[in-house]
């Protein structure tokens, strides 16, 4: 009964491993993205940039692209850090789980 109760807690464990690993996939993607876009921003010469708005391309400031892109990346990266923190937790517990339970099986 206990091994039955410590292996469903490890699925459900590792089942939330592999969201959370999906979601860092999705965050480091768009991430990349935000990167580029301010690299790109960043070779430009020009003053002014376009910027996708609902369904249409509005002329901002370039500087204020810049910041925004800016702040999106600074969020990108403490969701990713909090992702990877829950990550390791998860991964602890799973394998403390199965620790216990190949103990109790050889017992």
């Amino acid at each position: 009964m206990k091994n039955e109760k410590n292996f469903e807690e490890m699925q459900i464990l590792e089942q939330n491993l592999q969201n959370l690993m999906l979601q860092r996939q999705a965050f480091q993607m768009e991430l990349s993205e935000t990167e580029l876009a301010l690299n790109e921003l960043n070779k430009s010469k020009e003053d002014d940039s376009y910027k996708i708005v609902g369904q249409l391309m509005i002329k901002f400031p370039k500087s204020k692209i810049v910041e925004e892109l800016t702040n999106k990346k600074k969020i990108l990266d403490l969701r990713l850090n909090a992702i990877e923190k829950q990550e390791e937790s998860l991964s602890k517990n799973i394998e403390k789980i199965r620790e216990k339970l190949l103990g109790e099986s050889s017992e």
